[in-house]
Parts: structure tokens; sequence; C-alpha cells
């Protein structure tokens, strides 16, 4: 089953931690639909905020299910946090 972008990313998730995340090592963290697969999370990323991902990690907890998502290198992480309203 397939989505729309804009159904697969329902909100990106903010803490100390995930700040630390996008400055160090160029990831965003997202929570997303429960019944969403790595492949629908990463060409949402890639068609939502005009990057390319490199890896997606998914995992559920309390809050939801979550997908840390890591750009290729050419790409900011910081840059699509700004566009966010993150930063």
């Amino acid at each position: 089953m397939t989505f729309h972008p804009t159904r697969v990313i329902i909100k990106p998730y903010v803490t100390e931690k995930t700040l630390l995340l996008i400055e160090k090592e160029n990831k965003l963290t997202f929570i997303i639909r429960r019944d969403a697969t790595k492949t629908q999370v990463k060409n949402a990323i890639e068609r939502l905020f005009n990057v390319e991902v490199e890896q997606v990690n998914t995992y559920i907890t309390k809050y939801g299910k979550k997908a840390i998502v890591k750009l290729k290198k050419g790409y900011s992480a910081e840059e699509v946090g700004m566009r966010l309203g993150i930063f």
C-alpha cells in the first residue's frame, strides 16, 4: 500500500538528543505512521525535502513509531531542520 508523502510523516520529533543527532550525525527524527515501511519513509523524506537519504532506522515507542533518517553527504539535516522550524 502506498501513501502520499505527507501521510507517511506525522511530525518531526524534537528533543535535546535529536538536536545533537542533527548537528553531529546529519540525522533527522520523525514520528511516522505505524504501518509505514522504511522504503516509504525514505521516499517521503526525499520527495518532501528534496534530499537523498542514506539510511532509515525505525522503532516503536510509547509515543508511536519513530524513524531516524540519515541524509547522504552533501545534504544538511540542519537546513531541513530550519525549514521545519526546529531551529
